[in-house]
């Protein structure tokens, strides 16, 4: 789970920087989005079990927000192999993994 907040942050301090030229401040937007993902991914009923959020069973993002994270992934996911490949191998395996079970 650490892993995955990390991976998550990461993603959306890139978009941020990349799509809105902010530097080591996230904008109100981004700033709300990250707010967000960590309260959802604390309240994961997977928790240490699951798949990346992409292919898991439920869906627990509001459509907004999912529709949100969705676009920072396209921008920044293919990026991640150049700037973070340990974060992003790790992130691709943890996608390996089968649709968890709720604990």
């Amino acid at each position: 789970m650490e892993r995955e907040r990390a991976t998550v942050e990461v993603m959306i301090r890139r978009f941020c920087r990349d799509q809105h030229g902010g530097g080591s401040e996230l904008c109100p937007r981004c700033r709300e989005l990250l707010d967000y993902a960590r309260y959802r991914l604390a309240r994961c009923p997977f928790q240490e079990g699951k798949t990346t959020c992409g292919k898991c069973p439920v869906h627990c993002y509001k459509p907004g927000m999912r529709q949100r994270i969705q676009e920072v992934m396209r921008h920044v996911g293919p990026r991640m192999m150049l700037t973070n490949p340990l974060l992003s191998f790790r992130h691709f395996l943890d996608g390996l993994r089968r649709k968890p079970r709720r604990r």
